[in-house]
């Protein structure tokens, strides 16, 4: 019986469906994180006829992403997973670098709904942006973010925070503006750039499991790390802290210096574990339990500061006002 157009159409379709469904199979890609922005089923037939066109073996159902691998299996050169010379340099810290500072300029390629998922699970479930990380490595062969949509809507909310910030202070315009040029540069960039390239440096050559070209920690995920711990201390010293400021923490008070250095020590204290989750979340690394160890310290600290009566967020706001002048 001869076969009509239609049933050759749809045998053109699923040998098409799987191959996109065996090079995931080659590429060893896993499913995304749940609850995560991509969701799309792949057809039941569509893996039943890669049973038949894959001699007979067994195909192991992809993830539920609509996103492929960036890196294809035709770039690999001799079967020894090395990619070709032509892959090789788009993979380089500078071709990435590029590709980011590019987007900068695009606001249409960022995908700010992602970023602003991102800002809410780092305060709900921050493991689970980590395991978009994973997703990230397996579809794009990178760590690192390559969208910088999470780092334009945290400098709004440094903007937004630090006008907060001077208002409640009694600042002027222009003292406004050497507030925010100095907590952008300053706090956010200045610090965030030395503590990346610290624990950039701490955690390649210490907390490696094996010294290997192909298993080391990559700056740019440092320094997203640092973002993500950052966030949540942006939001609650330069937010939160905002509404309790002039009426509780700032009069000398038992009630004010607990309640300001409580925030310092959530917000902290926040800071070191989404920092640990961070690097917690990169199956090469070993001991990064060592990473949680200052949380004894920050506890040390904090009862120190009860007793003595100091109050840190009058501190700050002394200093502020003292680096504006």
């Amino acid at each position: 019986m001869a076969e009509g157009p239609r049933c050759n159409a749809l045998k053109r379709r699923y040998r098409r469906q799987a191959a996109i469904l065996e090079r995931a199979r080659i590429s060893g890609l896993s499913a995304p994180p749940d609850g995560g922005p991509y969701a799309c089923a792949a057809s039941p037939e569509a893996e039943r006829a890669a049973e038949r066109v894959g001699s007979g073996a067994a195909v192991r159902r992809p993830f539920r992403g609509a996103m492929l691998p960036t890196t294809s299996v035709g770039a690999r050169s001799q079967g020894n997973g090395a990619l070709s010379p032509r892959d090789a340099a788009r993979h380089t810290a500078g071709a990435k670098r590029h590709k980011y500072l590019r987007r900068l300029l695009h606001v249409r390629q960022m995908d700010f709904e992602f970023a602003l998922w991102q800002m809410l699970y780092l305060f709900t479930s921050p493991q689970r942006v980590y395991r978009n990380f994973h997703y990230r490595k397996q579809t794009k062969d990178q760590w690192a973010r390559d969208d910088p949509a999470f780092l334009v809507l945290l400098s709004v909310w440094l903007c937004v925070s630090t006008v907060g910030f001077g208002f409640v202070l009694d600042m002027g315009f222009f003292e406004t503006i050497k507030l925010l040029l100095w907590v952008v540069f300053i706090d956010c960039v200045g610090v965030g750039l030395l503590i990346a390239t610290l624990m950039w440096f701490i955690s390649n050559k210490y907390l490696v499991k094996q010294q290997n070209r192909d298993y080391d920690v990559e700056w740019g995920y440092a320094f997203d790390v640092h973002l993500n711990a950052f966030y949540p201390l942006l939001v609650i010293l330069h937010f939160i802290q905002l509404f309790f400021i002039n009426y509780v923490i700032i009069p000398n008070s038992v009630i004010g210096y607990f309640v300001g250095n409580t925030l310092w020590l959530i917000a902290i204290g926040y800071y070191i574990y989404v920092t640990f989750l961070g690097y917690s979340a990169l199956p090469f690394l070993k001991n990064t339990a060592i990473l949680l160890y200052p949380f004894a310290l920050l506890i040390v600290l904090y009862l120190i500061s009860l007793a003595c009566g100091w109050n840190f967020t009058k501190m700050l706001c002394s200093f502020y006002k003292y680096r504006v002048k």
